[in-house]
């Protein structure tokens, strides 16, 4: 039974991994047509592009990677990630601030931020937004 438990969680940190992909993705398309094509400061153009893929990311994780461990309420999923978001939200654009002040462009910023938050963000998604039904014996 171990065994299947640890294939199981590697399956859903895959997808885990795979819906955090579809955020960090498309936040950057979106970032880098509102910072470098519409020569939009880089706050404004980051914020557009983490509303967007703040979205898609709760999609995937809502209904594909943690599909199994739902058992709240869908207002219970959706007010705990757009809490610990709103926490990460600060912490990324802090990281992306610190950054371009000592000369590291927010695309590179972005890389090193995503870094941190695809551990942050699991353990959040795996044992809060989304966790597991306890058994009852």
């Amino acid at each position: 039974m171990s065994k299947l438990l640890e294939h199981h969680e590697v399956k859903r940190f895959l997808k885990y991994w795979l819906g955090g992909g579809v955020y960090f993705w498309l936040g950057y398309l979106v970032f880098a047509i509102g910072y470098s094509f519409l020569h939009w400061g880089w706050f404004p153009a980051k914020v557009l592009a983490d509303l967007i893929g703040w979205s898609c990311n709760y999609l995937v994780q809502r209904f594909w990677a943690f599909a199994d461990q739902v058992h709240l309420s869908e207002m219970k999923h959706a007010s705990r990630y757009i809490f610990i978001e709103t926490i990460g939200f600060i912490l990324d654009y802090l990281i992306i601030w610190g950054l371009k002040a000592i000369g590291i462009t927010p695309y590179i910023g972005f890389f090193i931020s995503s870094g941190f938050f695809t551990i942050w963000s699991w353990f959040w998604y795996k044992y809060w937004v989304f966790p597991e039904k306890k058994k009852v014996k």
